[in-house]
């Protein structure tokens, strides 16, 4: 037991992979006796009390108003109907030109929602009066900086955002053993982004937070900072990082969710093995996307299991498949042979802290990053998600399955990454920078 109970006060990117980061280490915060506030984005209402945790929510845009001044009911299908539409095309794009199009507007979003909540967080803060503050966001809350208390930096997505000359640049999905296209890239980054960057950076100093680091929208932590990923993929041979860094291998809450799943992916038959698909919620809402992935794996002589997503009701499965709009992805993954995925940072961690093998289609930010490691590290095979050929796809499941040696490197990093429980070390650090 603690000496005092402590109050620790996260603030997640609105997103399920930093949400869930966040709760795995709150899990072990709580269970040690302290008080763990979520600062999250008003719509996770009543979810993260659910587990547990104190709630003091932000909103990070007026809400949309009605007729009269209502705020009409929120329609999730309608909204990730009209995202998927008006979003998908960029997807198909070259990192690199993604820039101005997608990866702009993104920022300049993500920029206004910290903006907006200012004052609330400053309420917040008051009072919570937390020990600690951590951010897993991409982007500053400046009254996380002034707040009188510890503030730590957790980074959830691709280290690479940890910037670094020695390493490609972030978001672009470049090869570590090529830097042809590095220089071209982060121009092209500096010019779609220097001027968002320039006045964001204005902005939080004159809240009282210190400059951001050049072309960086967030700080890092003078106390500590977290990042997740696991050690045998990581970059810190080539770079590496001050002791402030503190690595978590995997970070995967715990879950008493369980799945009764149909005969038809319990009995294993004709040599067949069972996968998983998941493209998250923006990428499963692209229904002619994961039409296609259907149409292709329905014929293989192998099973899935299929996390649908907000779509799901807009196809059908293939005789050969089953699964949910939504599923408890930490209860199935121990349970597959291999994993096809987006490449989001958790999920990928997630499939490492298993031992599963992967086939990534990756669709924006860091996923590009984390398809390209895995492919060039030998655990799994990165795709083109909209320019893939039947064959490419069913012969990266069939060459990744039938691959002993990779099993077994996977097994083995498993058991390493499991040991070293990342949500423990992560709530070390955090109880030691409060303490200090």
């Amino acid at each position: 037991m603690p000496e005092r109970p402590m109050t620790f006060l996260f603030m997640p990117e609105s997103a399920y992979g930093p949400t869930n980061n966040c709760v795995g280490i709150g899990e072990v915060l709580l269970r040690r006796g302290h008080r763990v506030v979520f600062a999250a984005e008003s719509s996770w209402a009543g979810k993260l009390s659910a587990l547990g945790f104190a709630e003091d929510l932000v909103d990070l845009a007026p809400p949309p108003q009605g007729v009269g001044g209502d705020v009409p009911d929120a329609d999730p299908g309608a909204f990730w109907k009209e995202f998927i539409r008006d979003t998908a095309p960029e997807f198909r794009k070259p990192t690199v030109d993604q820039l101005q199009t997608f990866m702009a507007p993104t920022w300049a979003a993500l920029v206004d929602g910290s903006r907006y909540c200012q004052p609330q967080l400053r309420q917040i803060i008051s009072r919570t009066r937390p020990d600690v503050v951590a951010l897993d966001n991409v982007v500053a809350f400046p009254a996380l900086l002034t707040a009188g208390v510890p503030y730590v930096r957790i980074v959830s997505c691709n280290p690479l955002e940890v910037t670094s000359p020695l390493l490609p640049p972030p978001y672009s999905g470049l090869p570590s053993d090529d830097d042809s296209q590095w220089a071209s890239f982060r121009a092209e980054y500096d010019r779609t982004h220097r001027s968002l960057w320039t006045q964001f950076n204005s902005w939080c100093v004159s809240q009282g937070a210190p400059p951001l680091p050049d072309l960086e929208f967030v700080h890092t932590s003078e106390h500590a900072n977290l990042y997740l990923f696991p050690e045998v993929i990581d970059y810190t041979s080539t770079r590496p990082l001050d002791p402030t860094w503190h690595r978590l291998d995997s970070s995967v809450r715990t879950t008493d969710t369980t799945v009764d799943l149909p005969p038809l992916l319990t009995q294993r038959r004709d040599g067949s093995a069972l996968i998983y698909l998941s493209l998250g919620s923006l990428g499963s809402a692209d229904v002619d996307l994961m039409r296609r992935l259907v149409a292709v794996l329905g014929r293989t002589r192998h099973r899935f299991i299929v996390s649908k997503g907000p779509q799901g009701q807009e196809y059908d499965l293939a005789p050969n498949m089953w699964g949910e709009q939504f599923l408890p992805q930490t209860t199935l993954l121990p349970l597959v042979d291999l994993v096809i995925t987006h490449g989001g940072n958790n999920t990928t961690t997630e499939a490492f802290h298993h031992g599963k093998p992967m086939v990534v289609l990756p669709l924006f930010w860091d996923q590009y990053d984390n398809a390209q490691r895995v492919h060039e590290t030998g655990f799994g095979i990165r795709l083109p998600t909209y320019a893939f050929t039947d064959d490419e796809l069913t012969g990266a499941i069939e060459q990744l399955l039938a691959d002993a040696d990779l099993k077994e490197a996977l097994s083995a990093a498993s058991g390493v990454i499991q040991a070293r429980d990342g949500r423990t070390k992560a709530a070390d650090v955090l109880e030691q920078v409060a303490r200090q």
